[in-house]
């Protein structure tokens, strides 16, 4: 498929932005869908903006039209006041359905890895269900499953090293012997990119080969951040409990349970089904004084704006 018009949801957020730098480089025209078109961003200016508005379909199908390929990065971490999951899945459909008669000839929509309709984490269940949704639709897409991103501007990672250089004891969950790949946001865009000439239906593990345990990643953010903080191993219900008490002191949501179940039924690790990228423990070297510079609110930047 030669440059055309892409339309990417939250390219004023994380790894929408990425992915929308990732086609500008490559001369397609860039628009993007969004709940706050006035939101400040390194993009604005650049690319056309138009309302993420689920409650008017006729504006959505207006603002796809003539629109090639959709990106769909649109999700929720948690439920929270008017943002659920189930609300997640009807809207993703809205948007679907849109794109389908807005005429866009394909859909690179963004899961998780892992993700599994009898699930009992709604968040993987949720993501699995989408699948489902777009594979009903007829339309032509390819599916990719991130496990944990890091990159610039991220938020998890970011946060743990500055709870390191913050605190004297950093808790563990269990052993912390569980297994994750993270994929860099970049390597994201870049597979988000080589999708849009593809022409058969496709799922693909969005991957670096690098295999960490928990307690791997976490030994290198204290290693690169100079922390002196202690580990200690804590039963996971003690681990949710103190990260409620931190999001009280911080207004934030830093970890729920679900997010802790994932991570500890490694729904973050694929094995071999992965794809070659930058490694999170020479990235976060080269990083190590950005990171945990300061603490990044998810609840101001999801929930406020996006």
């Amino acid at each position: 498929m030669s440059p055309g018009k892409v339309s990417i949801t939250g390219a004023f957020s994380y790894s929408g932005a990425y992915i929308a730098e990732a086609y500008l480089a490559a001369g397609w025209e860039v628009q993007t869908l969004t709940r706050n078109p006035l939101r400040p961003h390194r993009l604005q200016g650049k690319i056309a903006s138009f309302p993420l508005d689920f409650q008017n379909s006729d504006e959505l199908i207006e603002s796809l039209n003539g629109v090639a390929v959709l990106i769909n990065t649109y999700w929720v971490r948690f439920d929270y006041q008017h943002s659920s999951f189930e609300q997640a899945i009807n809207n993703s459909e809205l948007l679907f359905n849109a794109a389908k008669i807005a005429g866009v000839k394909r859909i690179i929509h963004l899961s998780v890895s892992n993700p599994s309709i009898d699930s009992e984490l709604p968040y993987y269940a949720g993501k699995a269900r989408v699948e489902e949704i777009l594979e009903e639709s007829g339309l032509a897409h390819s599916i990719l499953r991130p496990t944990l991103i890091f990159g610039e501007e991220e938020l998890l990672v970011n946060n743990i090293a500055w709870l390191m250089r913050k605190m004297p004891l950093f808790p563990i969950a269990g052993d912390g012997t569980f297994r994750l790949q993270p994929i860099y946001v970049r390597d994201l865009a870049k597979m988000a990119l080589e999708e849009a000439n593809k022409k058969t239906n496709r799922i693909l593990n969005a991957a670096a080969s690098e295999v960490l345990s928990y307690r791997q990643l976490l030994e290198i953010l204290k290693r690169i951040s100079n922390s002196r903080s202690l580990f200690f191993q804590v039963p996971p219900w003690t681990a949710i409990a103190l990260a409620r008490l931190m999001s009280i002191v911080l207004r934030d949501v830093l970890l729920t349970r679900d997010e802790l179940n994932g991570l500890m039924q490694e729904r973050l690790y694929v094995g071999d089904e992965c794809t070659k990228g930058v490694e999170f423990s020479r990235w976060a070297q080269e990083n190590r004084q950005l990171l945990g510079r300061k603490y990044t609110n998810e609840i101001s930047r999801h929930h406020q704006s996006s």
